[in-house]
């Protein structure tokens, strides 16, 4: 472990002090978890007093079912790949909904100057309607991240100049990258020459459920 590490983490401990939820070195990376409501001086800490001038990327995370290995399993699994065909049973949603510390941002930040980086956590307080105060005053690249973020995530970015859809069309209804958004989506859109506009669908892909490889080590495998 990189010691370099090691005192930046005694730093970060020391100008944040009990801003820091919790702290953790992996892989000689410093990750560390701030409360929304600290966020924002958090930040402007880390940018001024430690040299954190840099974001080099901002991005949400859905952790429903995080920690769940279905690919590799003595038997096949009976949950998690079904979500290619069908949408989630209404106790599974409700489940997802009431799921604390279920979406989370994530902060990469850089120090030009001393060749440090740094991860910070920013977990909402609600996951029904996930809110985090905007970088935007802090770093101004964080624009279109936070505009992705909500794109794809639906964490809304408190203070955001233009918080609008940025990858999706805009009348497009769900976020992509929740892990209880079908694979195959609800629609699909095409150009229509006769209409002279683009036209919405039901999705014309064939359906089909991934199985999880499945780990055979009696005789009758090897047959």
């Amino acid at each position: 472990m990189k010691q370099s590490v090691l005192d930046l983490q005694n730093k970060v401990s020391q100008e944040l002090g009990n801003k820091v939820v919790s702290s953790a070195v992996a892989f000689n990376e410093l990750t560390i978890e701030v409360k929304p409501s600290d966020a924002i001086s958090a930040f402007t800490t880390l940018r001024d007093k430690l040299g954190f001038e840099q974001l080099i990327d901002l991005c949400g995370v859905d952790y429903l079912d995080y920690g769940q290995a279905n690919w590799e399993t003595m038997r096949a699994a009976n949950t998690g790949f079904s979500r290619g065909v069908f949408d989630f049973a209404e106790d599974e949603k409700d489940d997802a909904l009431s799921m604390e510390r279920r979406f989370a941002v994530a902060y990469h930040l850089l120090s030009v100057e001393n060749n440090l980086r740094i991860r910070v956590k920013v977990y909402p307080e609600s996951t029904e309607m996930p809110v985090v105060d905007s970088v935007i005053d802090v770093w101004n690249c964080a624009n279109w991240f936070e505009r992705e973020a909500f794109d794809l995530y639906g964490i809304l970015f408190n203070g955001h100049p233009d918080l609008r859809r940025i990858l999706t069309d805009y009348g497009f209804v769900g976020h992509p990258l929740r892990k209880d958004f079908p694979l195959t989506g609800h629609v699909e859109m095409r150009y229509d020459a006769e209409k002279g506009r683009v036209v919405y669908e039901p999705v014309s892909i064939e359906n089909r459920v991934n199985v999880p490889r499945v780990i055979r080590d009696d005789a009758s495998a090897e047959a």
